[in-house]
C-alpha cells in the first residue's frame, strides 16, 4: 500500500551508507526527509544533496533526520557521499521497495527514448511516523529552503 498524506508511514527496512539499517520503527521519535533522486553524482542530484549538505545544521537543529534515496547501490552511495562530505546517509533502493511504496517511479523522455526513472520527490514524515507533507517533481533551485521551513514549523507544532 502506498503511502498517504496524514497517514502513517508502512513499514520498510531498507540498507544505507554506513552500515544503517533503516525503519519508521528505528526513526520515531525523530522527524524524517526522505528525499528521492535520480543518480548519483549527476548535476541536479549533486546540487540538491549540496543544499542538503549546507542546512544540515539547521535541520539537525529542527530534530530532523535526512535521508537521500536512489536505486543506485552502496558502493556509488558511498562514494557520492564521500566526495560531496554528505553529513546524512544516502539509502540503496536497487529493488525498488521505497520507489513503490513512496511512488516515485515514472516514465521519464531522455533523447526521444522512454524509460522509468525517478521523479525528483521529498517526504516529510513527523517524529510518530507520520507522513505530513510531500513535494514531488521537485525543481532543485529553492526546494531544500522550502522543506527546512516546512521541518521547522512542524518540529515548533509538535
Amino acid at each position: 500500500m502506498p503511502v498517504a498524506l496524514e497517514q502513517p508511514v508502512p513499514d520498510f527496512l531498507a540498507q544505507a551508507t554506513g552500515g544503517q539499517l533503516v525503519s519508521p520503527a528505528a526513526l520515531k521519535g525523530r522527524q524524517v526527509v526522505l528525499y528521492f533522486y535520480p543518480k548519483d553524482s549527476t548535476p541536479g542530484c549533486t546540487t540538491e544533496g549540496q543544499g542538503f549538505r549546507d542546512r544540515h545544521g539547521e535541520f539537525q537543529a529542527a530534530n530532523t533526520q535526512v535521508f537521500g534515496v536512489s536505486r543506485d547501490g552502496l558502493k556509488s552511495h558511498e562514494n557520492f557521499k564521500s566526495k560531496q562530505a554528505f553529513p546524512f546517509e544516502l539509502i540503496s533502493d536497487k529493488d525498488e521497495q521505497l520507489c513503490q511504496l513512496f511512488e516515485v517511479i515514472k516514465l521519464k523522455k531522455l533523447y526521444g527514448k522512454e524509460y522509468l526513472g525517478i521523479d525528483r520527490s521529498t517526504f516529510l514524515i513527523d517524529r510518530n511516523g507520520v507522513l505530513r507533507q510531500e513535494w514531488r517533481g521537485v525543481k532543485v533551485p529553492g526546494h531544500v529552503d522550502a522543506v527546512l521551513a516546512a521541518a521547522q514549523a512542524l518540529d515548533r507544532a509538535d
